[in-house]
């Protein structure tokens, strides 16, 4: 899954209608709830407020909103596209200013895609992966060979702490490829013990 890489906004103008999309992380419905009245409230002279919303670890909260536009032309298409670029936690305002030229319902669904789809663009997203942590007891004389050796190797340090021996914490995506590459390493000599899981957000190239 994704995530946004930040919260943010971006306007486009179609055919003298302006279209703005406030994308906002959220981590449940009440949260975008009201980041949907914080928008109301900011832009109360607008026509048409639309969201869509996909919220949980495989997005399994998703509704949608055409806020008074024609049925399925705004709220759908506006999830649809948070659907493809595989987003969760997200919540999207699409406001519109009606410019006074009618779109007809195949506008609409490009004009209020497009508005989700180019904020994201500008926005920017995150992959989110889940890694495994793992702690490393290392003799104080190798401590600084292995931990620039991890680093190098672009494995994630998220704590050194010096003791008896040295602890460095690391999370990695694949344990077994990292248990290989450390044994390796250090001919079996730094045992790393895991101790938990959590999901690590990369950025989106």
């Amino acid at each position: 899954m994704r995530v946004l890489a930040r919260d943010g906004e971006h306007e486009t103008e179609i055919q003298r209608s302006r279209f703005r999309c406030r994308l906002t992380r959220v981590t449940d419905a009440d949260a975008a709830a009201e980041v949907v009245a914080a928008v109301r409230r900011e832009h109360w002279s607008a026509s048409h407020h639309c969201t869509a919303l996909r919220i949980g670890p495989a997005a399994e909260i998703q509704r949608s909103s055409d806020d008074g536009e024609p049925a399925g032309t705004a709220g759908v298409p506006m999830l649809e596209v948070l659907t493809r670029r595989e987003l969760t936690d997200v919540v999207a305002v699409v406001t519109r200013w009606f410019g006074g030229t009618k779109l007809g319902a195949g506008g609409l669904v490009r004009a209020y895609g497009s508005a989700v789809s180019e904020a994201l663009d500008v926005i920017g997203t995150h992959r989110r992966a889940r890694h495994t942590e793992l702690l490393l007891a290392v003799p104080h004389a190798d401590a600084g060979r292995l931990e620039n050796a991890v680093r190098a190797n672009g494995i994630r340090v998220t704590g050194v702490e010096y003791g008896g021996d040295v602890a460095i914490a690391v999370q990695v995506p694949d344990a077994t490829a990292f248990h290989t590459w450390l044994a390796e390493r250090t001919g079996g000599a730094v045992e790393a013990i895991e101790t938990g899981t959590t999901d690590v957000e990369i950025a989106d190239r």
